[in-house]
């Protein structure tokens, strides 16, 4: 059990001692999240240089393990050039297309070092039980995968505490699913994540005295991804199929995503624009504020980790009747609460009507 909590223990410690330190280094470097619109929650300049803090408490605790497999070196590599990717876009900024491209670039390395979705079981009667994919779907498949789910954490991440506490939630329920099945670099692994983000959470949580920034939420976004797809062996391939535990545990920051590109796709705003009609805004209209609205999309994040290891351990019913209660909570929040879209809408047409006269 040590070989276990030795790594989640160190990255947390690490992670913890390192942030304050990011704290100081931010202002020097510009690192700094200045509240220019009212999409933010904050009132003053905060520090966004988190993911500097949650790399180096992630990396002790990979250096301890001594797991130098070509796949861990692969998400090593491609984990400090998602960090630098999303600090430049945290400083200088950075159009949508040239991050996308940096993600693809990221992607492409995991998939050079083995981390692949190679083809998935046959769900057909007829033919072969497992259907290989040609190496460009295959290159595809697991490009699109870790861009998607990179780029889900980095969404939600709108409110102190909240893409750190549900990343840790589902890192934990990972590294359950792997510790049942004997994954154990896997295991491993994904505790060293969960212990930097936890370590992070005490001085992210509301009142947010730091930030991840993209640095950070990328970064945490790109790891979840690239360890899902972590085989025993680098020469054997890991199934599709083999995704569909982290989509049950990821289902919440998932959904929103996908509420939020369809929203905006039907509003005829670029997807990568920012509003304020994500889930958790919504529920903050209730009345509910940061602290409360935190804790209640921890909850749904929670509910469907154990869904994801219902899963695993073959409870099935189990498994639909939780992420059937978590459906509904998202539905009731989502009827109940105000889009802020349109409120954001009425204001700036009411901001240029007074500065036109």
């Amino acid at each position: 059990m040590s070989m276990y909590l030795a790594p989640f223990a160190i990255a947390f410690l690490v992670t913890a001692i390192a942030t304050p330190l990011a704290i100081k280094i931010a202002p020097k470097i510009g690192a700094m999240d200045v509240p220019k619109d009212e999409r933010r929650m904050h009132k003053k300049p905060i520090p966004r240089f988190g993911g500097i803090a949650i790399y180096t408490g992630m990396l002790a605790a990979f250096i301890y393990n001594g797991m130098y497999t070509q796949q861990a070196m692969g998400i090593i590599i491609g984990a400090t050039m998602i960090l630098f990717l999303g600090i430049w876009d945290d400083i200088k900024g950075m159009p949508a297309k040239v991050k996308l491209l940096g993600q693809i670039i990221c992607a492409a390395e995991l998939y050079y070092n083995t981390i692949q979705i190679r083809g998935m079981a046959n769900i057909l009667p007829i033919g072969p039980w497992y259907i290989s994919f040609p190496k460009i779907v295959s290159f595809g498949v697991t490009v699109l995968w870790i861009v998607a789910i990179t780029n889900t954490i980095n969404l939600i991440d709108g409110l102190d505490g909240l893409a750190a506490g549900i990343s840790c939630i589902s890192c934990l329920s990972v590294a359950y699913t792997a510790y049942v099945t004997n994954s154990q670099e896997k295991c491993i692994l994904i505790l060293s994540l969960a212990g930097a983000t936890m370590g992070f959470l005490l001085w992210n949580f509301h009142p947010a005295k730091i930030f991840m920034g993209d640095g950070g939420s990328m970064q945490l976004g790109y790891l979840l991804a690239a360890i899902s797809l972590i085989g025993d062996k680098p020469t054997k391939g890991t199934t599709l199929f083999a995704c569909i535990i982290p989509v049950i545990i990821l289902a919440l920051p998932i959904f929103d995503t996908c509420f939020a590109i369809i929203r905006r796709a039907w509003n005829h705003k670029p997807i990568m624009q920012a509003d304020k009609g994500h889930l958790h805004h919504r529920i903050m209209a209730m009345g509910f504020g940061q602290r409360r609205t935190v804790l209640a999309l921890y909850c749904i994040s929670a509910v469907m980790g154990v869904a994801g290891v219902m899963w695993t351990i073959r409870v099935r019913l189990a498994c639909a009747v939780l992420a059937l209660i978590a459906a509904t909570l998202v539905f009731i929040f989502l009827g109940i609460g105000v889009d802020y879209t349109s409120k954001e809408e009425g204001k700036e047409e009411h901001h240029d009507y007074i500065e036109e006269e």
